[in-house]
């Protein structure tokens, strides 16, 4: 055979062989570039809420798998420490995804994952934990999914009001006021801020006359908040008519703690909290704590995934229909005896 013959015969070979290669070159790149891929990173996984948040979330992105494009969701927690947060976000994105939903640790130091994200390109959906709107601003791939604090304060509020118009025996020691204890989430968080100073300030102007016994930071958990009225419960006994809590973890801790205190039902505090836990409503069911605020976590995580595979399907008119183009705000619900059996799964 000459040696022309074999180079045509060799590069005939070539040319068969690219041709059954690269269209299963082609299949596995579309099937990478149908994958849309979704990383979460919590501040904490300690938070009910939030884990509850997530799994709707996960629930959420799996209804809107199709035939042509798979959702992949990783979750991460930050165990409460920004820095190690930021570091997370780095190795999801080194390890590839394509949206980030990430729950701040501080709302105000968001800078270094919006840098991140945006040097990769890689839209961000904040939620539960807004940024101040000067950092949202800084790229128009920044978004916030989540509820307004200050209306969960005025909820509970008005629902406390309403409870204590209704049950003037609620007023123990027939003084005209209410003696109070707050459960405050942690010091300088502006959701603990807002929702303190709101949910009292109804109070007040539902024509409650109020006493502050004293306010007590449990960073939204149920064993610190249970610690803290242990010492509350020590040196006011029996005086204290009404606890107003950030959330429903510190309420049901302070639940666990009269519990505890071996106290007759008739003279613990009315309990109110924030959030619309499982726990919670059932609380509100068997008495033990009479009314809290819906975060309906239902619905944010049915924005975030649909805003997720909006983004990652490049239409621009959904993400045009959000407030200022950056904002979901979902709206909080009252429970209390009369309704809870409507929240209840």
């Amino acid at each position: 055979m000459s040696r022309t013959r074999r180079r045509t015969m060799a590069v005939t070979v070539t040319l068969i062989i690219l041709i059954l290669v690269l269209p299963g070159c082609n299949q596995k790149t579309k099937r990478i570039e149908n994958t849309l891929r979704v990383s979460v990173v919590t501040y904490t996984h300690d938070d009910p809420f939030i884990n509850a948040t997530v799994d709707e979330l996960k629930e959420e992105l799996k209804k809107r798998e199709t035939e042509e494009r798979k959702i992949i969701t990783s979750v991460r927690s930050a165990d409460n420490d920004q820095k190690a947060q930021n570091e997370i976000v780095e190795e999801m994105i080194d390890a590839g995804c394509d949206i980030l939903c990430v729950n701040l640790v501080d709302r105000t130091d968001p800078t270094t994952i919006i840098r991140l994200a945006r040097q990769h390109d890689i839209p961000v959906i904040f939620f539960n934990r807004e940024p101040v709107p000067e950092d949202l601003s800084q790229w128009n791939q920044l978004y916030y999914v989540g509820c307004e604090a200050k209306q969960s304060g005025e909820m509970q509020g008005e629902i406390a009001a309403d409870y204590i118009k209704n049950h003037p025996e609620v007023d123990r020691n027939q003084d005209g006021r209410i003696q109070y204890i707050l459960l405050e989430g942690e010091a300088g968080h502006q959701d603990a801020i807002s929702r303190t100073d709101s949910s009292v300030k109804t109070l007040i102007e539902q024509g409650i006359n109020l006493e502050k016994l004293s306010y007590l930071f449990a960073d939204w958990n149920r064993g610190q908040a249970e610690n803290r009225m242990n010492q509350i419960i020590s040196q006011y006994g029996t005086e204290v008519e009404m606890v107003i809590s950030n959330n429903d973890e510190m309420a049901l801790g302070a639940i666990e703690a009269y519990k505890d205190a071996g106290y007759n039902r008739q003279e613990w505090p009315i309990i109110f909290g924030i959030d619309g836990l499982e726990d919670a409503l059932e609380a509100i069911q068997n008495g033990t704590m009479q009314g809290t605020v819906y975060n309906d976590k239902e619905d944010q995580a049915e924005e975030m995934a649909r805003l997720a595979v909006d983004i990652y399907d490049g239409k621009n008119q959904e993400v045009q229909s959000l407030q200022e183009e950056k904002y979901y705000v979902s709206q909080y619900r009252k429970v209390d005896i009369s309704n809870v059996e409507d929240f209840i799964k």
